[in-house]
């Protein structure tokens, strides 16, 4: 069965162009081709990424934030009540008017007692601000030593200024091993985020996440195994060239540096918006759908290539629709950039908690009534003397 389905898997028309097939890719006369074997290297790479990685954010990244002034923030924890608990996980974080009344008769809080209660167990869920600047520091420096590796492997290829070399001589296109690690490097990165990412700063555009992630993976893998690897290399040099600028303005802005975080943001903005909106589909989909039937008849391949470049592209102006909201949101009142993909930290001051044991003791009355599972507060009353 399995030697059944793998024959199917690897037929030579899906994967070439009529006349072509894996012979062609046979290394001779000192000539190296990709072969789909070599990608088995990608699993210890991924190992030794999830290993590096929390070595570099306990280490590297904490003292990087202790000299920008970040520290590990300690929270109030939510009382433990089984009852409580049991609603956030199974019902919602967010009790309405109705479900607040029930909660509080059968827990014997008070309303702002148990408002404070879900307000506190949803800080508990939030990563805090150490979490997300040791994330937002290892990708910086992944993307940036990728950015520089990328350009050191292409600054002298002739496909990196004339887009349509990439096909010269194709498919049988010699590796070489700049291109080699390259491949491997990237490949290994996007697969350890993959597998980190139960546990990685979880924000709203997490299923665009997962489904860019599986589709680098899958791109880049594929692009290997058919020998696009011209077109896979000036792909992953495009999507670096701009990934270590937004990763430096969460950084600076982690570290509360408003002015820095939001000029590297409008740099960031910029080369996202030329890059991805600009190049990849004018330029770099244009030589990847539009030239090669020019040279060969169209094939599966080709099909799944620029099938899996769609979907990159539309995951492109959903970003970059998010980039320019918040662009547009801060640069009229110089505002400080805030990613609208991530929740917000809600207060908890010690106020409540005066104010709940003054509530006890007969001191002042309740705030009025219940909206949206939320207490209306009288922000103009002056606590006792």
């Amino acid at each position: 069965m399995l030697e059944w389905l793998s024959n199917i898997f690897w037929q030579e028309h899906l994967w070439f162009p009529e006349g072509l097939g894996w012979a062609d890719l046979e290394d001779r006369d000192g000539r190296v081709y990709a072969k789909a074997r070599d990608l088995w290297v990608v699993l210890p790479i991924t190992l030794l990424f999830l290993v590096v990685r929390q070595i570099f954010e306990r280490t590297v990244a904490t003292y990087l934030a202790s000299l920008l002034g970040i520290k590990e923030t300690v929270r109030r924890r939510a009382a433990h009540n089984p009852t409580l608990e049991s609603y956030y996980s199974h019902t919602s974080k967010y009790p309405t008017q109705s479900s607040v009344e029930k909660l509080c008769k059968q827990t014997g809080c008070s309303d702002r007692q148990l408002q404070c209660w879900f307000r506190r167990r949803r800080n508990q869920d939030r990563p805090n601000l150490m979490k997300k600047f040791r994330e937002a520091s290892w990708r910086f420096m992944f993307y940036l030593l990728a950015f520089i590796c990328g350009l050191i492997a292409l600054i002298d290829k002739p496909w990196l200024y004339d887009l349509e070399e990439m096909w010269t001589g194709f498919p049988t296109l010699t590796l070489l091993p700049s291109q080699y690690w390259y491949y491997m490097l990237e490949l290994s990165f996007y697969s350890s985020l993959l597998f980190s990412v139960a546990t990685d700063v979880k924000r709203k555009d997490f299923k665009e996440q997962i489904i860019h992630h599986v589709a680098t993976i899958t791109l880049i893998s594929f692009s290997w195994c058919m020998n696009y690897i011209r077109a896979g290399t000036l792909i992953m040099f495009l999507h670096d060239s701009s990934d270590y600028l937004l990763e430096s303005a969460k950084m600076f802005n982690y570290a509360g540096w408003r002015k820095t975080c939001n000029c590297i943001f409008i740099v960031f903005a910029a080369f996202f918006i030329i890059t991805r909106l600009v190049i990849f589909p004018f330029r770099i989909m244009y030589c990847t759908w539009v030239y090669p039937v020019t040279i060969y008849p169209p094939f599966f391949g080709y099909y799944f290539f620029n099938s899996l470049m769609l979907v990159l592209q539309c995951l492109h102006i959903f970003w970059a629709v998010l980039i320019i909201r918040m662009a547009l949101r801060f640069l009229p009142r110089n505002e400080i950039v805030e990613d609208e993909r991530s929740d917000r930290e809600e207060t908890d001051d010690s106020d409540d908690e005066e104010e709940e044991e003054q509530e006890r003791n007969g001191e002042i009355k309740k705030n009025g009534p219940i909206q949206n599972g939320y207490v209306r507060h009288n922000n103009n009353h002056h606590k006792t003397e």
